[in-house]
């Protein structure tokens, strides 16, 4: 792995370190695309921005009625600095309490036929279930692969996440096509002579399956990936796009309260989606509006390409 040095305070990376930084220029650069919670209410005046502020602030201020999809990655029930904010564990029932105080706020926001994703590991995922199931329809949980991690002496490794998906009615947007995952067929069946739900290729023979809701096929953000930051939770530009195509159109408005280095954000512009993103952290939000600015003109998502989601280590996207 490249080393990265500590120089006067500034961290200098090893030159195949891809991980995005902000200079001393930069966080006077991307200063002006941060906006204070000071008149959120008209949705012209936060679309498409990042908003520097505490989600409790902001999320009352909110037109009602206006968001197609809401994700929530909220710190988990654990202590944790995100930056400068620090989330302190707490127990069990105080963390539930802790979830149903902003989640009750953002239901005025959401329309009827919105779509809701929150974000948890083992611990919190029974709490996020109780909660959500409180003011929205439970679909279905969602756990996903994180392959980083560290071992445990006495445990099982930790390695995968849970995202609970509601909905706020039994209508709603689910995209099927737009998610399918392109799997190579290892015992490729025929019928008279032809493939049978498959398609030869160059590059060997692949067919679209059906998602389920068991991800094995997302990489987290490491140093040599454009996408990555110090953030320490960063989630995956892939696995927001996963979420971003099956439960949005294009145009829709997507609501995070919780934005952290500014993922939802760049994915729903590299998808052509709308966004509203809360975070309470400056530096963070910077990181975003860098990460925003790049996507102007870097379309990519890895893992994604023509339009179709490839299984990991697959030989065409990674």
């Amino acid at each position: 792995m490249p080393v990265t040095k500590i120089v006067d305070n500034v961290k200098t990376r090893a030159q195949r370190n891809r991980t995005i930084s902000l200079g001393t220029s930069d966080k006077v650069h991307y200063k002006q695309y941060i906006e204070a919670a000071n008149d959120v209410s008209n949705i012209e005046n936060v679309r498409g921005k990042i908003v520097h502020a505490d989600a409790f602030g902001v999320i009352p201020k909110l037109p009602e009625n206006s968001f197609d999809l809401l994700f929530a990655d909220p710190p988990y029930n654990l202590t944790k600095k995100f930056g400068k904010e620090k989330f302190k564990e707490t127990s069990s029932d105080e963390y539930e309490s802790w979830l149903d105080s902003w989640l009750k706020l953002c239901i005025p926001l959401l329309k009827p036929t919105a779509s809701i994703y929150i974000c948890g590991d083992w611990r919190s995922s029974a709490a996020l279930q109780r909660v959500g199931a409180k003011y929205f329809k439970p679909q279905n949980r969602i756990t996903w692969e994180r392959e980083k991690g560290r071992g445990a002496k006495r445990n099982w490794k930790n390695s995968a996440e849970d995202i609970w998906f509601f909905t706020m009615s039994d209508k709603f947007t689910f995209n099927l096509d737009a998610v399918k995952t392109r799997r190579r067929v290892l015992a490729p069946y025929t019928e008279n002579g032809k493939p049978k739900d498959w398609a030869k290729s160059a590059n060997g023979n692949f067919r679209d399956t059906h998602p389920s809701n068991i991800w094995t096929d997302i990489s987290v953000p490491f140093w040599s990936m454009p996408e990555n930051t110090d953030h320490p939770t960063q989630k995956p530009e892939k696995l927001l796009a996963k979420i971003i195509l099956a439960s949005t159109n294009e145009g829709d408005m997507i609501l995070d309260p919780f934005a952290g280095s500014g993922t939802t954000a760049v994915t729903a512009k590299k998808l052509g989606r709308n966004f509203v993103v809360i975070e309470s952290d400056e530096q963070y939000c910077l990181l975003a509006a860098k990460r925003l600015e790049m996507a102007q003109t870097d379309k990519s998502i890895q893992g994604f390409m023509d339009g179709v989601f490839w299984e990991r280590n697959s030989g065409i996207a990674r």
